[in-house]
């Protein structure tokens, strides 16, 4: 079953890490990946730009407005996720609890729905 696990941590943290520690966080990213290739549960994972980047769009009564910034303001953003293959939620969290960020932040892990299975 896919798993989706999204990461979020405190930009304003991350922006404030010396170069030497963010080389090692993103090295230990570099590891994790691997590790998740190299057994068979990667399945996708990207990297997101800052929040600042973002946009929201709504359609309200058919018309179309977009307002700069994420849907909420948060303590926690949005700043990647991984699409991995695990045979449970068990497993899932087990593989979710070794990304790197979930020392610093959170990582919500959520089924992928299969809805050619429905």
């Amino acid at each position: 079953m896919r798993y989706l696990c999204l990461i979020y941590d405190e930009e304003k943290h991350l922006a404030e890490m010396t170069p030497a520690d963010s080389g090692a966080f993103m090295g230990e990213y570099n590891a994790f990946t691997e590790s998740i290739r190299q057994g068979g549960q990667y399945v996708a994972g990207e990297a997101l730009h800052p929040v600042q980047t973002a946009t929201t769009v709504r359609i309200r009564n058919g018309q179309l407005s977009t307002t700069d910034g994420p849907f909420a303001e948060t303590k926690e953003q949005l700043g990647g996720f991984y699409l991995i293959d695990a045979h449970d939620l068990n497993e899932a969290l087990q593989i979710a609890a070794r990304i790197p960020s979930a020392r610093t932040g959170s990582i919500e892990v959520r089924p992928v729905v299969d809805f050619s299975k429905q």
